[in-house]
């Protein structure tokens, strides 16, 4: 049984969504905002959890974003904070990633209830 329970994957833990605010604001705040419809150097972020990239009418993403058919799942959002240009190769997002795992998914809890 042990080595059975060895062989599955691990589940990713839940993040700490007010861990993920502080977050926010240290990392994504200047560039995003969480209003509606409120843009910034980047768009807004309200009801971005399970969108389709590239979906606000009113901001110019990049053809490289336009183009990926990113939807921003759990998973898809962890790739692309954990390295961008990685994510989308020649997107126009400044931000160099976010290594570590835990405050990924703190991040990503928060941004989950943005809507």
């Amino acid at each position: 049984m042990l080595a059975l329970a060895a062989m599955l994957p691990t589940a990713r833990a839940a993040g700490d969504m007010a861990v993920g605010g502080k977050l926010y604001a240290e990392n994504c705040a200047e560039c995003h905002s969480v209003k509606e419809g409120r843009n910034k150097k980047g768009p807004s972020l309200f009801g971005s959890f399970q969108r389709k990239a590239a979906a606000l009418p009113d901001f110019a993403y990049s053809d490289a974003l336009k183009a990926s058919g990113i939807a921003w799942t759990q998973e898809q959002l962890d790739a692309y904070l954990t390295l961008p240009k990685k994510a989308v190769p020649g997107g126009k997002m400044k931000f160099d990633g976010l290594p570590d795992a835990k405050e990924r998914a703190d991040l990503i809890a928060y941004l989950s209830t943005i809507k």
